[in-house]
């Protein structure tokens, strides 16, 4: 939700003056070589853990604790596919702001002191 909607952080202090088109190259090379590397690496890393995870239907071994680690373990691989798939998509709308095929997105971050 955050990546969506662009409210994650960032070093504001050259990226609020630039233009739209160099915004949209800095988130550009921010998803393909921050994002996307980090997510395929949990991803790839998390799929043998969470297959052992599976493969004895790990429970907790605390007493009363929670039976279906198994299941909780699998977050692990479908968030990474899934920020995976949002890369995809920023990385498509950028690219389309870079190559002026779309109008950059309206920011209200950018007018967030003016409400003030």
């Amino acid at each position: 939700w955050t990546l969506k909607h662009d409210g994650h952080v960032r070093v504001d202090i050259f990226y609020r003056a630039m233009t739209p088109k160099r915004k949209a190259l800095v988130d550009l090379c921010g998803t393909l070589f921050l994002l996307l590397p980090v997510m395929i690496f949990v991803l790839l890393s998390s799929t043998k853990y969470v297959g052992n995870s599976w493969r004895i239907l790990e429970g907790s071994p605390d007493s009363g604790g929670i039976p279906g680690v198994f299941l909780l373990k699998t977050l692990i691989p479908l968030f990474a596919g899934l920020m995976i798939l949002q890369a995809l998509v920023e990385a498509s709308r950028h690219f389309l702001v870079l190559t002026g095929r779309m109008n950059p997105p309206a920011n209200d971050h950018d007018h967030a002191e003016e409400r003030l």
